[in-house]
């Protein structure tokens, strides 16, 4: 078994989502439950399929999203995986309801920070063992800190 690296490439402040699901209309589904969601979204699914002709299935809204995650996936290469690209929006705004579509079977993570995913690679085939998401912990917040992350949220509408 070979253990690979694989760093998602994106555009910096980019927010993804990097999941595994388990069938061949997940990127259908996916796309309906995110337009359902947050209609003002753009977007960009791909899907690695795991058996017959092991192709990149893909949707999305958006051309541009969608050739990242079409070209991420195919990074990837990991069966049943999939990644979703998005604009106007956040992945809290979508999580739940792209956890709640019947195919998905896990999320690795939803950010935009900079990703590394770890993938084994057999004979058989690749899977995703994990995700490196940004950079290591530097230490514990302080007063100002605090106080950063609280006026933050409140500034993008999260808290009031």
């Amino acid at each position: 078994m070979d253990i690979k690296a694989v760093k998602i490439d994106k555009p910096d402040n980019m927010n993804f989502i990097l999941g595994q699901a388990h069938f061949i209309k997940t990127v259908e589904d996916i796309h309906e439950a995110i337009v359902n969601t947050a209609p003002q979204m753009k977007f960009g699914i791909a899907f690695c399929e795991s058996s017959g002709l092991a192709l990149v299935r893909y949707s999305g809204n958006n051309d541009s999203l969608i050739e990242l995650a079409k070209k991420n996936a195919l990074n990837i290469a990991a069966g049943h995986s999939f990644i979703i690209f998005m604009e106007n929006g956040f992945p809290v705004n979508i999580l739940n309801t792209v956890k709640n579509v019947p195919e998905v079977c896990q999320i690795f993570c939803a950010t935009a920070n900079s990703v590394e995913i770890l993938i084994a690679e057999t004979e058989s085939g690749r899977g995703i063992l994990g995700v490196i998401d940004g950079v290591k912990t530097k230490g514990v917040e302080g007063e100002a800190d605090i106080k950063w992350r609280k006026d933050f949220l409140r500034k993008i509408g999260y808290k009031f």
